[in-house]
This record gives C-alpha cells, sequence and structure tokens, in this order.
C-alpha cells in the first residue's frame, strides 16, 4: 500500500467512524484535490458550478484512487449490496484477504480509470449503501488501528519494499551484520530487532533447540545470554575453573572398561560388578547394576569386559560370553540376557535406540526388540577372522548396518544383505576404526620392503569408495575420532606422540600437536579445543587454533575413554594389568593396592560450582574416616586414625 493510499485510507475510516457517532449523512469529502473531483463531476453532468451537490457514492462504488466506477452505458445502476462498508473491509484485512486499495480492481468494458479517459464519462447515479451493524465491536477496531500503525513498507535505499520481502533479506544476516543495520534508522531497527530473526540465529547457534518461537518474548536477550554463558565457559575452561571429582572405584577390584553418554557415567570391574554415575547432578551415588548370572558364590563371577550405554540402555559384556542389558528408565535388573560360546571380543551399542551388536570368534551378532517389544536376533553374520573393532552406523532406521574390522578387512554388515567387503589390502592391518551416519574412517599400517608410511583411509559407506587417503607417518594410528569431530575435520592420535587434525575437504593436516611421551591413546575434539589422552596417563587440553596446551592433568594408567561437551568433561584411566603380581584383592589393606585399581575423573566447568567442591574429595575427607590413603586439606600431614 503506497504512501498516500494508506492516509486516504485512514482518513476516510475516521470520517466514516465519525458519521456512525453523528448525524446519519454522510458528510462530502474535504480538500482541494476533492473538490476538483466533485467540479470535473459537474461538467461530465452537464452540471454548473450552481448546481446541486450530490450525495457521495457508497463505498463499495469508490476506485482505487478515489474516482467512481461508471455504469456500463445503457445498463441501468445496480444498487450496491447490503453490508458493505469499512467493518467488512477490516473483517477481511484481518482474516487475511487483499485489501482493493491496495491490489487494481479487474476494469470492465464502460468504467472509467483513474489515469484513461473515462474520467469524462457519465456516472450513473447509485443509491448509498445501508450503513452495516456495529458487530466487529472494539475489539476490531483497536485491531485494525494497531494493523494501520505498524511499519508495512521499508526503505531500501531508492525503493520501497513490504516487510515480509525485507525480513527475507534479513535472514541472510549473522548477529554482527543485524546489530550494524540496526543503527541504520528507526524503521531497519525496527526489522533488525524481529523476534523471527534471533529466534533462527539462536537455533543456529545451538541455543535452546527443543523450543518454539512463542516460548520466549525476547529473543534478542536470550541470544545475547547464551553468548555470555558460553564465554564464560570457555574461559573456565581455558583456565581449569571448575570442580572436579573422583567417581569412587569398587574397593578391592580393578577397573576394566569405562563408557559416557551425556554426562552417564558405567563402569565394569574384575569382580564383575557393574556401576552408574549421573555427574549431571553432582551430588550423585552409584548404584550397582545387578548382573543375571544366577545365584553364585561371591567371587565367583567373571571379568567385565566391555560396557557401553547411551541415552536409554546400559550393555555389559563379560568374559564368559555373557551379555546383560539394562534399562535406564525401569531399575537394576537385566531386560535381556544372551550368551556367546567363546569370549566377546567387541562390543557396540547404538547411539540412540535399542540395537547392540557383539562380535565373538568369527560370529557377529546384531539384537533389537521387535515392534512388541521383544528381543530377538535381528542379524547373524559369519566372519573368517578375529573381529577387532565393530560399531554402530547411527540413522539407519529400523535396518540396523554395522562395520567390522578383522586383522585387514573391514567389512559393512547390513541385516538384509551378507557381509561386504569395505575394504582389503593384504599385509596392513587395521590399527583404529570410527564411523560416522555416512562415512568411515580407520588406520592401516604399511608393512614390508614397500612401506609407504601408515595412513588413514576414508570411505564413503553409501558408495564403498574410498574418498581420501590421510597421512602418512612412521607411527601407527592408536586412535581416530570422526563421529564427535565439527564438519570436514578428523582428529587422530599416532604411536609417534602427536595429534593431527586434518581437513577433509583439501586431504591437509591442519594441525599438529606434539602431545605425550608414550604415544596418544584417546582423543576427542570440538570447534576450538582438542582433549587427548596417553599411554602414560596424561590428560592434555589444547587450544586448536592457537596450537598450544592449555593445562594438563597426571594420572597413573593409561588414558582409555575420553568424552566431554560444553560443561563438563570426563576421563578415565584403565591399567592393562587386571591381575597385578604380588597383589591379593583379597587384602583388607586397601592402601598398597590402590595404585592398581584405576580412576574416573569427572570435571565441571559451569559458573554455579562452588570453590569448595574444585578440591579434590580426596582432600575433602571427615574425621571420622579411617582409612589410611585419605587426606585432609586443613592439616598438614595425612592421617591413618582420628
Amino acid at each position: 500500500m503506497a504512501g498516500a493510499g494508506l492516509e486516504e485510507f485512514r482518513r476516510r475510516w475516521r470520517e466514516e467512524l465519525a458519521q456512525r457517532e453523528g448525524p446519519a449523512k454522510r458528510r462530502l469529502p474535504a480538500g482541494p484535490e476533492w473538490d476538483e473531483r466533485r467540479r470535473r463531476r459537474q461538467r461530465g453532468n452537464g452540471e454548473g458550478p450552481a448546481g446541486a451537490a450530490r450525495e457521495p457514492e457508497p463505498v463499495s462504488q469508490w476506485g482505487i484512487c478515489g474516482a467512481v466506477r461508471a455504469a456500463p452505458e445503457g445498463a441501468p445502476a445496480q444498487p450496491a449490496p447490503a453490508a458493505t462498508g469499512y467493518f467488512e473491509l477490516a473483517k477481511s484485512l484481518l482474516e487475511g484477504g487483499e485489501c482493493p486499495l491496495a491490489s487494481p480492481a479487474p476494469w470492465t468494458a464502460g468504467e472509467s480509470s483513474c489515469s484513461g479517459r473515462g474520467r469524462d464519462s457519465e456516472v450513473s447515479q447509485v443509491p448509498e449503501a445501508p450503513q452495516p451493524e456495529n458487530t466487529g465491536g472494539d475489539r476490531l477496531l483497536e485491531q485494525l488501528i494497531r494493523d494501520l500503525n505498524e511499519i508495512n513498507e521499508i526503505p531500501f535505499f531508492d525503493i520501497q519494499l513490504p516487510y515480509e520481502l525485507a525480513l527475507k533479506i534479513f535472514q541472510y544476516l549473522g548477529r554482527t551484520e543485524l546489530g550494524r543495520c540496526a543503527q541504520v534508522s528507526r524503521m531497519w531497527k525496527v526489522l533488525a530487532e524481529d523476534e523471527v530473526l534471533w529466534y533462527r540465529l539462536c537455533q543456529q547457534e545451538g541455543y535452546l533447540p527443543d523450543t518454539s518461537i512463542s516460548d520466549c518474548s525476547c529473543w534478542k536477550l536470550v541470544f545475547q545470554e547464551s553468548r555470555a554463558k558460553e564465554h564464560t565457559l570457555r574461559t573456565n575452561w581455558k583456565n581449569r575453573n571448575g570442580a572436579v571429582s573422583q567417581l569412587q572405584y569398587e574397593f578391592g577390584n580393578v577397573l576394566c572398561d569405562v563408557h559416557s553418554c551425556d554426562g552417564v557415567v558405567i563402569a565394569g570391574y574384575t569382580s564383575g560388578d557393574v556401576r552408574l554415575w549421573d555427574t549431571r547432578t553432582w551430588d550423585f551415588t552409584a548404584p550397582i547394576l545387578e548382573p543375571m548370572h544366577g545365584a553364585a558364590e561371591p567371587g565367583s563371577q567373571p571379568h567385565v569386559s566391555f560396557v557401553r550405554i547411551n541415552n536409554s540402555l546400559a550393555v555389559a559384556a563379560y568374559e564368559d560370553g555373557t551379555v546383560n542389558v539394562w534399562s535406564l528408565m525401569i531399575g537394576r535388573d537385566p531386560v535381556h540376557c544372551y550368551q556367546h560360546n567363546l569370549k566377546i571380543q567387541a562390543l557396540a551399542l547404538s547411539l540412540e535406540g535399542a540395537t547392540i551388536a557383539t562380535a565373538s570368534g568369527s560370529e557377529v551378532r546384531v539384537e533389537c526388540p521387535n515392534d512388541k517389544g521383544y528381543w530377538e536376533t535381528a542379524a547373524h553374520f559369519e566372519i573368517q577372522k578375529l573381529v577387532n573393532f565393530l560399531h554402530l552406523i547411527p540413522d539407519t532406521g529400523r535396518h540396523p548396518v554395522a562395520v567390522a574390522a578383522t586383522e585387514d578387512v573391514v567389512y559393512l554388515l547390513k541385516a538384509e544383505n551378507p557381509s561386504r567387503v569395505l575394504h582389503s589390502v593384504y599385509g596392513q592391518p587395521v590399527t583404529c576404526l570410527d564411523v560416522s551416519s555416512k562415512e568411515a574412517a580407520f588406520g592401516v599400517k604399511s608393512l614390508g620392503w614397500m612401506n609407504e608410511g601408515n595412513k588413514i583411509l576414508l570411505y564413503s559407506l553409501q558408495t564403498s569408495q574410498c574418498l581420501t587417503t590421510l597421512g602418512s607417518s612412521l607411527g601407527d594410528f592408536t586412535c581416530v575420532n570422526l563421529r564427535n569431530s565439527p564438519p570436514h575435520l578428523l582428529v587422530t592420535g599416532n604411536k609417534d606422540r602427536r595429534v593431527r587434525v586434518y581437513d577433509l575437504r583439501s586431504s591437509t593436516s591442519s594441525c599438529s600437536l606434539y602431545a605425550h611421551q608414550l604415544g596418544v591413546s584417546a582423543v576427542q575434539m570440538d570447534d576450538w579445543k582438542i582433549v587427548s589422552g596417553g599411554e602414560e596417563g596424561l590428560v592434555c587440553v589444547w587450544d586448536q587454533r592457537m596450537g598450544n596446551k592449555l593445562w594438563e592433568m597426571h594420572a597413573r594408567h593409561p588414558v582409555r575413554h575420553i568424552w566431554f561437551n560444553t560443561h563438563s568433561l570426563i576421563t578415565a584411566n584403565i591399567p592393562d594389568e587386571k591381575s597385578p603380581r604380588g597383589a591379593s584383592i583379597l587384602d583388607d589393606d586397601l592402601t598398597a593396592h590402590r595404585r592398581h585399581r584405576g580412576i574416573i575423573y569427572a570435571y565441571e566447568f559451569s559458573m554455579d560450582q562452588l570453590a569448595l567442591e574444585s578440591i579434590l574429595p580426596i582432600c575433602r575427607s571427615s574425621y571420622d574416616e579411617v582409612a589410611g590413603y585419605n587426606y585432609n586439606i586443613g592439616l598438614a600431614v595425612p592421617y591413618d586414625n582420628i
């Protein structure tokens, strides 16, 4: 709607409102422009200046530019339809209809136009339409006045754009550009602070992803608060400000395997016990998940070989080939259990859902519940060699797909198709493996006289073709992380004590860090930091862009598990020797063998942690504890008995 047309519409609206409250007779529009139009109509009808003034035409007979629509020649004048007025026009506007002042009307033959010669044609006398009843009420009037006062045209240099079109253009701008545009003019400020724009920015940055646009009244303020919180968390990460806690281990038992998902940690011990911690509450306890081995004597349960956990399930595999599955929503008793004849070599659990894959000997078995909730074997594969690595591909729906790596062959296992060889080169064993929803990355070791160096191969799971070859190092690649890495990046750890970040678009190394003394055993990265663990027990946090080490933490055993998100970090030092020589697990003196059992650390970097909680639990022990390895930070020397 043009500016002049909008003002004319408002004036005529106020005039009709005044007419409804005043005399029943309509007043003629005033102004020089309307006087000129009346003189033209009088001349066209043969009336002089002294002629009698006609009654104004009803609303339904007005054209786009204020002219009166003429009836066709020879046709009788048609009366205007009843109940036609500005209240009906307002209702149509509120319901999403087009305004007749904004859109051109279809002109027929004989009708007059604002710019044609039809202005001098004769105008038929049409009786005035009856005034509509006041059915809209005050609510309709207030809503229409508010809509008329809104800005519906935005100046873009030398043109005027509708508000919706200008908003569409502004959706391609970032937060910095929106801030600059808000300083141009008042209209641009209103447009740049529109809730739709800032809601989209919050969703793109990952702030409050499960909310709708109606949940908050000011999304720009939400965005600013989220950015400030993110900046505080990054500062705490860099300066190691936060709370650190040691997850209490099982007394007298050695840690076998650790896994975590969204702050929930699962650990298996040589006693056969499986424990859970929820580090998100920070006052967590460690419940023990009951196995399904039957009534057995204490200490006769087999060791735990592997543990895995996701948002709904916890899985543990034992040395005797037993696999127990617990539901995190039900309780401590297993919901499913099955048995392999041989020792389990690998265990995999889907990130979401309830799909489990286990490898024992040359057998790979995939278990998942059916439509009725009963667990069943979804697929069974026979592989010629022992499986060393096993992963389930995420986001595959009801048909699970697994990737298994043996000594020098990588298989793609689908439930509806037989096993397919993804990669096979004799004399080049696979040293590490990781998969995403579309790709698989694994390290290969070169042997023989044609040693081209150890490399990382990236394969497409859709086409089974090699996409790129990364690196050429003398040491073996011991770990690779593709699933948790940012897009187009991949991080690896090597026995040559270096952590390397590769750009998948250029197939080159973008960052190389000299990290550890005995090789890298675990690694993970995000958009700005890298966390690596070594065989010597050192955990290092790096700034990826600067390439420098922020801080480190040392423990006795190799780092086998690393997981972190924006505000927390979980590391696990797992000993290689499960039964150390000269150490009796049944000894009552726990001080002598604490160094053999492994340790789990949980770091919390959120800003709502107290300063006291940043002290290790071993330094926060109370005076009523009699264990010899406990210390109190208020004492100068350790105590044995108080």
